[in-house]
């Protein structure tokens, strides 16, 4: 004689609809666990390096966060800073070349123009064998070749300087280590006139006074060179 199967109670039928409805539920929170916002991270509880690269914009950082002692050296390029929040430089010497003047912190506070390297492209400062006086560049020594006023013009020029003023080389003889040539030494100044290249040029002694040659006499000289060339 067969068994028949037996009908399945209420309390068997709600046993498993219970069964079923748990396990889904238990899918569905595993599904969702998966979705994590920034809102169920604590603070500080994930590391830098668990970061994907370019994952947080900056503009999701505070101000100072991120110190300089933290950041890769070469990792921020020029062209990622925005220019207008550095502070000038502080001094021109830092500079290879300053556009002009007005360029510079320090121009006005700087004790001449010797302490930039460039001057609107141009150099600028004294060379050897010469002293800052006056706003230009004196050579210490005179000329060792006596020559007449026009050819020590000459000479000057061709070094890019001139002639100094009579009373500008008194007051330069007068400069700590400075000793002018015996027998005078030729200035820029004119004196007199007597004729077509007959003129008297004014002359400086060694010991700083003034007096006039004739421009054809032989006196030895010291050019004068602008700062800036």
């Amino acid at each position: 004689m067969s068994r028949g199967l037996r009908r399945p109670t209420p309390a068997f039928v709600i046993a498993t609809i219970a069964l079923f409805v748990a396990l889904g539920g238990s899918v569905y929170a595993a599904k969702k666990s998966k979705r994590i916002d920034g809102h169920a991270v604590k603070a500080k509880s994930l590391p830098g390096n668990r970061l994907a690269m370019g994952s947080v914009p900056g503009n999701r950082l505070k101000p100072g966060a991120i110190l300089g002692s933290r950041i890769e050296p070469g990792s921020i390029t020029g062209t990622q800073i925005d220019a207008s929040t550095l502070g000038l430089v502080p001094n021109a010497l830092h500079a290879d070349s300053a556009g002009s003047a007005h360029d510079a912190e320090t121009a006005l506070v700087a004790v001449s123009a010797l302490d930039a390297n460039k001057v609107n492209g141009h150099s600028a400062g004294c060379g050897a064998g010469t002293r800052f006086f006056a706003g230009a560049c004196w050579q210490l020594a005179s000329s060792e070749t006596p020559l007449g006023a026009p050819a020590a013009a000459l000479s000057c020029a061709n070094q890019g300087g001139e002639l100094p003023s009579a009373l500008a080389l008194a007051a330069f003889s007068q400069q700590p280590g400075i000793t002018l040539a015996a027998g005078d030494e030729w200035t820029g100044d004119l004196t007199n006139f007597s004729g077509v290249d007959k003129y008297a040029a004014a002359t400086v002694s060694a010991a700083g006074q003034v007096a006039s040659a004739a421009s054809t006499e032989a006196r030895k000289f010291r050019c004068v060179i602008p700062l800036v060339s």
